[in-house]
């Protein structure tokens, strides 16, 4: 009987093992594979919803008519985003007066924009990288302005975030375990304007995915939550940190194992750090060994492009992270 139960343990540990080092494998992997984008499968996204005129432009394709656009003539300071999604797309400072009655910039925010053969077989179509929203062309060549580019996009396609409000805009930053899974549950709360995954609390410069995994960086996997004050407050986003992801397990998250998985709040004022601390008394007076460690943000890397929005990309599932109500 001794021997049997020795067994099984050890059996027990193997599969375990086994299903650690899978999931582990996934995660280097997904940086050299093409992760299947919206405009691929998009069932897993949260879209705003469409008026029929707006989804015959951004999903069926259309165009709307030219010089009947909001952003034709509009020459406010701020940034484009996605009318479908909410990611952004231009800054106001390539925006240029191209005279072809549509909103034009010579340049994109780095990643946001995917290019496609548009369907007639000659022009270029461009579409949101993050949802697959249908934006308008892309030129080159016109010798319109330095960077000799002009993506021609339909107003109806955007919407706008003006410096000004911007300005308002607030950021907290939170560890709770493989970010994909932390991010999944942050960015779908109310007032969340945009989210990032990345590395924190450590002592290497831009680290890669690889280097925080193997390497002695002393960085967290942390996702950066841009809020607006007005819809949402620090606290409430706060709760729900601690609310999926189990913020007792030390350096680990479900099955990840290491201190980059490990449960921390980094403040970016004395405000955030008193909200942290009276939210971990309150769980302790319940009862919970928190471990969850508080510090000050000292300096968010951005993590590798395939890691952001992962489950919006993949269609998958958090494997780790789950809502439990706690205060």
């Amino acid at each position: 009987m001794w021997h049997k139960t020795i067994g099984v343990r050890w059996l027990f540990a193997f599969l375990i093992g086994i299903s650690v080092i899978a999931i582990v494998r996934e995660r280097i992997s997904a940086g050299s594979e093409e992760i299947k984008i919206a405009g691929g499968d998009s069932s897993a996204m949260t879209f705003k919803e469409l008026t029929p005129e707006e989804e015959r432009v951004i999903v069926n394709k259309g165009t709307e008519r030219p010089f009947t656009g909001k952003y034709y003539e509009f020459n406010e300071d701020g940034t484009y985003t996605c009318k479908r999604c909410g990611t952004a797309l231009y800054r106001s400072s390539d925006k240029f007066d191209a005279g072809c009655g549509w909103p034009s910039f010579d340049d994109e925010i780095p990643g946001a924009v995917k290019r496609s053969r548009d369907a007639d077989g000659m022009r270029t179509e461009i579409t949101c990288a993050h949802c697959g929203a249908h934006l308008g062309h892309v030129f080159e060549g016109e010798e319109l302005t330095d960077k000799n580019i002009r993506h021609c996009v339909n107003s109806i396609s955007l919407d706008f975030i003006s410096s000004e409000s911007a300005d308002t805009l607030q950021r907290a930053y939170f560890a709770g375990g493989c970010f994909w899974g932390t991010e999944h549950y942050l960015k779908e709360a109310p007032g969340v304007v945009s989210t990032s995954v990345g590395y924190m609390g450590g002592n290497k410069t831009n680290p890669t995915y690889k280097e925080v995994c193997y390497e002695n960086t002393g960085h967290a996997e942390t996702v950066e939550v841009v809020f607006d004050p007005r819809k949402t407050d620090y606290e409430t986003l706060a709760r729900l940190f601690f609310e999926i992801h189990d913020p007792t397990q030390v350096d680990r998250q479900g099955p990840d194992s290491g201190d980059q998985y490990r449960s921390e709040v980094f403040y970016t004022d004395q405000n955030q750090k008193m909200v942290a601390e009276k939210l971990i008394n309150i769980l302790k007076k319940h009862g919970y060994e928190i471990a969850t460690k508080l510090a000050p943000a000292n300096g968010f890397w951005q993590a590798e492009e395939y890691h952001q929005d992962y489950y919006e990309k993949t269609g998958k599932q958090p494997y780790c992270h789950v809502y439990q109500k706690r205060f």
